[in-house]
C-alpha cells in the first residue's frame, strides 16, 4: 500500500543536488526510492540509514524536490524534523544529519541516542 505523506524530513539544497547527481549516474535503477531510516548500532545506540532501496509494506512514501523517498513508519518517531545535508569540504565529505530528537550524538555524526 502506497501512502503519500508530507515529508517528515528535509534535505538542504546541497543534499538535493548530490542525490540528483547520484540518480543521474548511468545505470541508476529509477524504480528505487531514497530510504531514510535508522538501525541499531553505532557509538550512540542508533545509526542513520540513507540509501536507495525498494518500497516495503511498512513504508510511507513522500517526495522532496522531485526525489521519491521512503521511510518505515516506525522510524518517523526518531527522524521527524531531521535535516539532511551534503558537505563537500576538505575535512568532511558526505551526508550529515541534524536531528532535533537526538538527546546525544557521536563525534562522527552518524549515530545518535534518543
Amino acid at each position: 500500500m502506497d501512502t503519500q505523506v508530507e515529508a517528515p524530513v528535509s534535505l538542504t539544497a546541497g543534499a538535493v543536488k548530490e542525490i540528483k547527481r547520484l540518480m543521474a549516474e548511468p545505470g541508476f535503477d529509477h524504480s528505487l526510492h531514497l530510504r531514510v531510516g535508522v538501525k541499531g548500532g553505532g557509538c550512540s545506540g542508533l545509526s542513520y540509514v540513507l540509501g536507495f532501496d525498494k518500497m516495503e509494506d511498512a513504508d510511507q512514501q513522500f517526495t522532496i524536490e522531485g526525489i521519491p523517498c521512503t521511510m518505515n513508519k516506525a522510524h518517523e518517531l526518531y527522524l521527524l524534523g531531521i535535516q539532511i545535508d551534503w558537505e563537500n569540504g576538505l575535512n568532511n565529505r558526505g551526508f550529515t544529519f541534524t536531528n532535533p530528537n537526538a538527546s546525544s550524538t557521536c563525534g562522527c555524526g552518524t549515530s545518535f541516542a534518543v
